[in-house]
């Protein structure tokens, strides 16, 4: 096992980590894993686009155009996109009322949807203008929606449980005066090892299991690697990025940063890499407990987030750090409240070193609005020898009882604020209708009349045979007006 602290010298860690990244592309590229749904729509486009060897199908073509069951919508091309930009934000798909996506699911489970946004101007839409609600498979995903920002693109990540032949995906506009974009999407099928259906709610007063979380549609709102470089969906079996966390740290006195360049452990039954990647589990922050007092001292992180909702929160373990095992046993705390108590990684991995593991809790977001994690080194351990660690961090967003990741709306609430939007189209028709009702009356009537007053004129007596007939032919109605 080798150790390098990021003080000491980054530019071995640097070396090691290329030796190591063409390793891992070799064993990324052998081990890649291979949804069974794997539907990427480059919104607005009439071409296909590689994105990190990743094939996004235009909407607009004829094979793309298949997933887009909508009427009125308006392909845009930004002309004066960002020098060296994705080029799936140089194309959107514009809504201007309610427009589905479609697509057949041949693998029931959960799947991982995102959408791309990063607003233009062209012709006559500002997509920075455009406020709208997006809504999959029965659950309200964003309300109010709208994207200011022009310069960074914004991903939204969701995972949800599909267990019907169809995935259904819509975009509606706040209100008929305005618009909604988007510039791609992604449905995955995810692994079925990715998301538990059990974890440990954590409160003030209690613990207990908290089940069906697989049913529940998560939000990412935070993927977060300990200590190390941004890691790129290049690097992620299932293209996911994990930011640094050096901005959400809130302790950093007796702080240690860990590289390993060794080889992670993965084992049968355990996390895998489409858990986390190697790249989160080779880079941890350890506390460094010398000169330091054990239950004083815990490394601690604040994220922002909504009040009102609860939060999954997965935490990532690989003890890289001790020298053999046993050594390493650590307390978690959550928002203050003890989550775990002297969690030993050893004993749960088998009495491997190196070996990833990943626990799962399940918390409200308070007043605050900011969720804490802090570990620290247990009582468990040797003093002195004894440290904590944390190599990567999650923290999904749950759904509330209307079935909504963004505010007190529902889908259906949504859905029927739509007739009142409608009604300047309903007006014209109503109004068309009605003329053609009031014309066919009149005409009615005209016959009618023309009827009776054939029907009771006294014959001429002296009418010849050509006149009577077309008499009767006009009493009868044969020769219409029409």
């Amino acid at each position: 096992m080798e150790i390098s602290r990021k003080n000491r010298d980054p530019k071995l860690y640097l070396f090691l980590s290329l030796s190591y990244l063409q390793l891992s592309i070799f064993f990324n590229l052998s081990w890649a894993f291979s949804p069974l749904d794997n539907y990427l729509i480059d919104c607005g486009s009439y071409s296909t686009v590689d994105v990190d060897n990743r094939y996004f199908v235009g909407d607009s073509s004829k094979s793309g155009s298949v997933f887009l069951s909508a009427t009125r919508t308006i392909s845009l091309k930004n002309q004066n996109p960002s020098l060296g930009s994705s080029p799936l934000y140089h194309t959107a798909r514009v809504f201007t009322k309610p427009s589905n996506y479609e697509f057949e699911i041949k693998k029931n489970g959960i799947h991982l949807v995102r959408f791309h946004f990063l607003p233009f101007s062209e012709s006559k839409y500002n997509l920075s203008d455009a406020q709208f609600h997006v809504s999959v498979h029965g659950f309200l995903l964003l309300s109010n929606f709208s994207v200011v920002d022009r310069k960074t693109p914004v991903l939204k990540e969701y995972l949800i449980w599909v267990d019907s032949g169809k995935l259904v995906i819509s975009f509606m506009p706040w209100r008929d005066s305005s618009i909604a974009f988007v510039n791609a999407i992604e449905v995955i099928s995810a692994p079925e090892d990715l998301i538990a259906d059990t974890a440990r709610f954590v409160s003030s007063d209690r613990i207990e299991n908290c089940d069906g979380l697989t049913k529940q549609a998560l939000e990412t709102v935070y993927r977060i690697t300990m200590g190390g470089p941004k890691v790129t969906p290049f690097n992620d079996s299932l293209w996911r990025t994990w930011i640094p966390d050096d901005g959400f740290l809130k302790s950093k006195a007796a702080l240690e940063t860990v590289y390993f360049s060794g080889r992670i452990q993965y084992q049968r039954g355990g996390a895998s890499r489409e858990i986390a990647p190697d790249n989160v589990y080779n880079t941890a922050r350890v506390t460094n407990n010398r000169n330091v007092s054990m239950p004083d001292f815990n490394i601690t992180w604040g994220f922002p987030v909504s009040s009102g909702y609860k939060y999954l929160v997965r935490m990532h373990f690989c003890d890289i750090v001790s020298m053999s095992t046993y050594l390493l046993y650590l307390d978690i705390y959550i928002n203050g409240n003890l989550a775990y108590k002297d969690l030993g990684l050893s004993e749960l991995t088998n009495g491997m070193l190196a070996a990833p593991y990943y626990a799962d809790f399940v918390v409200y977001g308070d007043s605050s609005r900011v969720l804490s994690i802090s570990i620290g080194a247990s009582s468990l351990g040797v003093r002195g020898i004894s440290k904590a660690i944390l190599n990567g961090l999650e923290i999904m967003k749950m759904n509330n009882s209307m079935g909504s990741l963004d505010g007190e709306l529902s889908v259906d609430s949504v859905l029927k604020s739509w007739p009142k939007g409608n009604i300047g189209i309903l007006v014209p028709l109503v109004a068309v209708i009605s003329l053609l009702i009031v014309a066919f009356a009149v005409i009615y009537r005209r016959r009618t009349e023309l009827k009776d007053s054939v029907v009771w004129s006294p014959l001429p007596v002296d009418v010849s045979k050509g006149n009577l007939k077309y008499i009767n032919q006009l009493s009868s109605g044969k020769l219409g007006f029409l």
